[in-house]
């Protein structure tokens, strides 16, 4: 279970602990909140990310990262678009896994060059031409296109931006969340494509 995920659980446990008519435990009782580490991935990278979606500046950009979402906490970032505005390669990598569920829809899973980092793009209108499991792409490089597959909402176009670091057995599917927002607002340029 991820840690925000479990840091909720345990919140929810505490507030339904307190019954109405019960009074509260005394001051000296109540536990200080649960602060989580997420994974710094600063050391990890050596440039600068592209803005996931073509044409979209950091003002733009909203964090939803800790946002509840119908069973569990977000752990991504939504980025607004019209549908079909071109989805771009965070970052020089590979693409290592496409896929469609569900929730995500039309999905790509693109590593960084040393297969540590897992860069996940969801609710995929379509893919780009020439995209496939095991190519190589670069910063800027069209990968896809924005839409609403899978649960997005069919009238809110945007694209689902997760970072993971991945693990040692580097599985594409058990990466540790890493609040992209902070990262984009640091180390995002925009790109027009």
């Amino acid at each position: 279970m991820r840690w925000a995920a479990l840091a909720f659980f345990v919140a929810a446990i505490m507030a339904a602990i307190v019954e109405p008519g019960i009074s509260a435990r005394p001051a000296a009782a109540v536990v200080a909140p649960i602060t989580l580490a997420l994974p710094d991935i600063s050391p990890l990278m050596t440039d600068s990310l592209a803005i996931p979606v073509s044409g979209v500046r950091r003002e733009a950009l909203h964090s939803t990262f800790n946002e509840g979402r119908i069973g569990h906490i977000h752990h991504a970032i939504d980025i607004l678009a019209p549908r079909g505005t071109p989805v771009i390669a965070a970052v020089d990598g590979r693409i290592r896994k496409l896929f469609t569920s569900g929730p995500g829809g039309l999905t790509i899973y693109e590593t960084d060059p040393t297969d540590s980092i897992i860069y996940y793009y969801a609710h995929l209108d379509g893919y780009a031409a020439g995209i496939a499991e095991g190519v190589a792409v670069h910063r800027g490089d069209i990968i896809g296109y924005v839409g609403t597959t899978g649960n997005a909402p069919k009238n809110t176009p945007h694209l689902h931006f997760a970072v993971s670091t991945l693990p040692a057995s580097k599985e594409w599917w058990k990466g540790e969340a890493v609040d992209p927002y902070p990262i984009l607002m640091e180390h995002g340029v925009t790109m027009l494509r």
